[in-house]
């Protein structure tokens, strides 16, 4: 076991801490005079030529070079910074493997040994075999920001299809690749993005979703319209490639293809923005002539594929369901008929997995996982004991199989793999890591406090054992787009509380965790919601664990969280945190897949929802003459998914404000995008910089 460097507690009277030099020499931003009239409202946007892309706009790069030279002075002279660079360097170095999937009596996985920039793609050729590597990105690029992105083997387990990311960005390249020789066998698709990969069942090619080539200059920033569903028949170019689905009279329209386990039936999930309101299009593959045909229409519930066994789907939905529930459509009889399969209960259903006979069902009680087997008429056959308190991260098996997988995984406990006999409900172990620290020197307890209209917030709080008075505190959320802050290992978080602070995670509406009213509850009209259970978290914890050195963070969604209440409640905070975030509420839906979010937010451009947008957009809501937190904002260049512009106007905008002497900085990393694919050693460097940011001025010492 590796040593872990720890701190002795957080900062006191006679510690040697740098002094904040302030006011700042912030690098002059122009500003224009942009003024937009919006349903009679004058809505000036000063910074919007900092929307340019960086790769293409002169001014935008100058920009941005002199902001990251600021930032990194300054981030060099914080006490600690390679001290918790160190720490975190021996928390992430930990064998990582992915759940496997069985293809032709083979198991493919993921592995990242520890501290590799990428995880490789291995094969085993039994479940008892030893790996060996299929695919491995540490050549594929000098600075390790070329990943594997998703990833399918034929039926047979003999070709791969596999997707390459490179720099962060959102957009894909498929490959192909022979398993028996190594060699890769195809020629390059293009355009990928949002795409699922679909074989074949006599492996002559696949399914997959792409857009239209977009105009040069504009790969990182255009709205993303047009998806459609392309066959690719192994040995021919893309331009061959059979348009199998698309809806061109309806281009916002995002496609996504899988196909039965016995290969008769393509089944298509159309959906329109990041709501789960799902329509549903089967192909029959069988059939002389491909032709598609509507199973559900109308982008009302959520439709979620938990398996088939022959003509006999299975779903998960919330049809008359807001804690879902799972039916079978028999997509074989032109009446398409629906039974309920386990019925809605007090615990909203997480997800679902067809596997040989049984239905494993994941459901959220208080956030944590419980996992039950069903026969197919829905009696339940018993609960599959889990190792603890925490989350089921994932449930990977198919329709005939005898056996299943499942990744577990809690805030002490690293992700580890378990194999399940889902006739005799056995488990074993597939994988499980060996630990760089002991669980037992940290604690993991579930609290929660009260907003202001008496709803229940969850908080979990994660700390070192021997710790236990009130710490700086570093509190965590995202509120949105029906996701669940479930429990879940991170050494980022470890390594905050392994210098003596404490980690919390707020489970705040607009989330997934009580089902779709909680989600309801935090969205679109009702997103002042989301910032108010954060605020009620942020003095429930000023008042019990912080006595103000409370420091928050948040990530994209979670990011507009930090930037909206940072406004609102700037004398909670020690810090702010705010990563790719989602800062300018009246134009996010211009940019790539900025559109898709308007189930969450509201259309701009309908003037109720503007009105909302307009009340608690950061940019627009930053108030002069009042004290704000140190603001350490994070951004990447290749980031098309919230495009970094947001971060830009953001940050311009803080520092041309009068808020106060404390840092109002921008942390912007290059050949990188949202978070999927970045190099171990960029996650690791990025980290130590907001945390030792955010120890600085909660007054923790590392």
């Amino acid at each position: 076991m590796v040593a872990l460097p720890v701190a002795t507690g957080p900062a006191g009277k006679d510690a040697v801490l740098i002094s904040p030099e302030g006011p700042f020499a912030y690098p002059p931003t122009p500003r224009e005079d942009i003024v937009e009239e919006m349903f009679g409202r004058p809505v000036a946007d000063p910074y919007r030529w900092l929307e340019g892309d960086v790769r293409h706009e002169p001014r935008v790069a100058a920009w941005v070079a002199a902001q990251a030279r600021l930032t990194e002075e300054y981030l060099a002279g914080l006490p600690g910074r390679e001290t918790i660079a160190e720490r975190l360097r021996a928390l992430w170095d930990y064998e990582r493997i992915s759940l496997p999937r069985r293809r032709g009596g083979r198991y493919f996985h993921l592995r990242n040994s520890g501290l590799e920039a990428q995880p490789m793609l291995c094969v085993r050729d039994g479940v008892g075999a030893a790996s060996r590597v299929l695919l491995d990105p540490a050549g594929w690029s000098e600075d390790g920001a070329t990943a594997l992105g998703e990833w399918e083997p034929s039926r047979d387990g003999r070709k791969l299809a596999y997707a390459v990311q490179d720099g962060g960005s959102d957009w894909r390249s498929l490959h192909v690749l022979d398993i028996a020789s190594g060699a890769s066998t195809e020629f390059v698709l293009r355009w990928v993005k949002f795409s699922g990969i679909a074989w074949a069942a006599n492996g002559s090619g696949f399914f997959y979703s792409r857009f239209p080539e977009p105009k040069l200059g504009q790969e990182h920033q255009a709205a993303n319209l047009d998806h459609a569903v392309y066959f690719h028949r192994l040995g021919t170019a893309q331009t061959a490639d059979y348009l199998v689905y698309s809806t061109p009279d309806r281009p916002r329209l995002l496609h996504v293809a899988e196909t039965s386990v016995d290969g008769r039936w393509l089944l298509i999930s159309s959906v329109e923005g990041t709501e789960a309101r799902t329509e549903l299009t089967v192909v029959d593959l069988a059939a002389p002539r491909l032709a598609a045909k509507t199973l559900v229409r109308g982008l009302e519930n959520d439709w979620r594929l938990a398996g088939a066994l022959g003509d006999i789907f299975y779903f998960v939905t919330d049809l008359e369901a807001p804690r879902r529930r799972i039916v079978s459509i028999d997509v074989g009889s032109e009446m398409r008929r629906r039974r309920e399969i386990v019925p809605q209960g007090a615990d909203p259903i997480a997800d679902a997995q067809l596997v040989g006979d049984r239905l494993l069902v994941t459901v959220l009680r208080d956030v944590a996982s419980e996992l039950r087997s069903y026969d197919l008429n829905g009696k339940l056959l018993g609960e599959v004991a889990l190792p603890g308190v925490g989350t089921v991260a994932g449930l990977e098996g198919e329709g005939g199989d005898s056996e299943a997988f499942f990744a577990f995984t809690s805030y002490d406990r690293p992700t580890e793999i378990h194999r399940l006999d889902v006739v005799t409900g056995a488990t074993s172990l597939f994988a499980r890591p060996p630990l760089p620290f002991d669980p037992a020197a940290f604690v993991v307890e579930q609290t929660a406090c009260t907003a202001a209209d008496g709803t229940v917030i969850p908080i979990f709080l994660t700390r070192r054992r021997d710790i236990t008075g009130p710490a700086p505190t570093m509190l965590y959320g995202y509120g949105g787009f029906e996701i669940s802050l479930t429990p879940g290992f991170s050494p980022a978080a470890l390594g905050w509380v392994a210098m003596g602070g404490v980690y919390a995670v707020a489970n705040i509406r607009g989330g997934g965790e009580y089902g779709k009213a909680w989600h309801d509850g935090g969205r679109r009209a009702n997103k002042r919601n989301a910032f108010g259970d954060f605020i009620a978290a942020a003095e429930h914890l000023n008042a019990t664990e912080v006595a103000g050195r409370l420091v928050i963070h948040g990530h994209s969604n979670g990011g507009l969280l930090v930037s909206a209440v940072t406004n609102m409640r700037p004398d909670l905070f020690a810090a702010a945190l705010p990563s790719v975030g989602v800062h300018d509420m009246l134009r996010f839906h211009r940019f790539t897949a900025g559109r898709y979010w308007i189930d969450d937010y509201g259309d701009p451009g309908v003037e109720a929802d503007f009105a909302l947008l307009a009340d608690y957009s950061p940019l627009l809501n930053i108030r002069d003459g009042v004290d704000y937190p140190a603001i350490l904002i994070a951004t990447a260049d290749t980031d098309d998914r919230v495009v970094p512009a947001h971060s830009f106007k953001y940050a311009a905008a803080l520092q041309a404000a009068d808020i106060g002497a404390r840092p109002h900085l921008i942390r912007i990393e290059t050949r990188a995008g949202h978070g999927a694919g970045k190099p171990v050693d960029k996650q690791i460097a990025e980290t130590a910089d907001l945390w030792a940011f955010a120890a600085y001025w909660a007054g923790l010492t590392t």
